[in-house]
């Protein structure tokens, strides 16, 4: 029987190599790395760094170092979910960014405006301001907002409560504006400070470089990409009602003004007494992931690569995951990551 291998999620086949001893060993020290590979060049005529190797490893989600220093494998199963969601990840934005280049959105949106101009209806598609009548149609116009969102993601939450099936239809979209480095901005009503499954969305967010404030003072329901256009309910009162979508410059500057109003009067999302975000679990997978790549990637710009993130966008997140473990360094920060058990 042919044995399966590790390449079609990105894994060579020398490196998956040694995550098969790994996994028999159990654990290498990194002598004991030294000396396989060693043995491994003389036999292939290939020398390779220990270090380099012990870092692929580690980067790749195949092995983790031990607080006694030990190269130790990660479970295949963890392994492999963990190298799958990574290619699927690199996928998705590959497929993201060539639907963006190539402008198929808006060769499809000509289609409909074509199919639209034919009718009618007495509609000028060039208004800057339209009502968009039913909760479905207010949906579809927010997917397609988020989507071409490339600066900016202004919103605000007045209720501050989010149901589950909330967070699950946000999570695509807030995802999809990360992902890209959208400059994201969120202020919810303080009410999500009494809702465990609000505050742990909220915190997940942060985890992935959104900005969040909690606001004591009424908030208006708002939605505004990249400065261009904005979306309010026709009842605030109502919001299933519909929306007014708006792309008039003197209207969207007076509604981002709103919103930084808002945002100067709001709150930073507050921390539990113990230094962790109340209601979550800070060792998340994404901080596992930072600190993993303290200890392994060499320069910010390979870490950031590694964690499909721009440079400025990682180096804040070291930086905010320094402070929260109270250290002065990044080299201490690792250290004391492993004493909690995080790393």
């Amino acid at each position: 029987m042919t044995q399966a291998d590790l390449r079609f999620l990105g894994v060579d086949s020398d490196d998956e190599e040694i995550y098969r001893v790994l996994l028999r060993r159990g654990g290498f020290s990194r002598s004991e790395l030294a000396r396989l590979l060693a043995e491994e060049a003389r036999d292939e005529a290939a020398d390779q760094d220990p270090l380099a190797v012990h870092h692929r490893l580690t980067r790749l989600g195949l092995a983790t170092e031990t607080l006694g220093g030990l190269l130790a494998p990660v479970s295949p199963a963890k392994a492999v979910e963990g190298l799958v969601e990574h290619a699927v990840g690199r996928l998705r934005h590959e497929l993201e960014q060539e639907v963006v280049s190539s402008g198929i959105v808006d060769s499809l949106l000509a289609e409909h405006d074509k199919s639209l101009d034919g009718r009618a209806q007495g509609l000028d598609l060039n208004v800057t301001t339209e009502h968009i009548e039913g909760m479905p149609s207010v949906r579809a116009a927010i997917d397609e907002l988020t989507f071409f969102a490339r600066t900016e993601s202004l919103t605000t939450s007045p209720t501050g409560v989010l149901s589950p099936e909330s967070i699950r239809h946000a999570r695509v979209l807030d995802g999809r504006i990360l992902r890209r480095n959208v400059h994201m901005r969120t202020l919810m009503a303080s009410t999500a400070l009494e809702d465990p499954g609000t505050m742990d969305y909220l915190y997940e967010l942060v985890s992935k470089g959104a900005h969040i404030r909690i606001s004591y003072l009424p908030l208006e329901r708002l939605i505004i990409c990249d400065r261009a256009v904005a979306l309010t309910p026709i009842d605030p009162v109502n919001t299933s009602r519909g929306a007014i979508l708006t792309r008039d410059p003197g209207l969207v500057a007076a509604l981002v003004a709103l919103f930084e109003r808002m945002w100067r009067t709001a709150h930073d999302l507050p921390l539990a007494a113990d230094g962790e975000a109340a209601g979550s679990d800070l060792a998340n997978d994404f901080q596992r992931r930072l600190l993993r790549s303290l200890c392994t990637a060499q320069k910010d710009e390979i870490g950031a690569r590694d964690l499909g993130m721009a440079v400025r966008t990682y180096r804040k997140h070291v930086a905010s995951i320094m402070q929260l473990l109270g250290a002065a360094n990044r080299f201490q920060a690792a250290l004391l990551a492993r004493e909690r058990g995080w790393i």
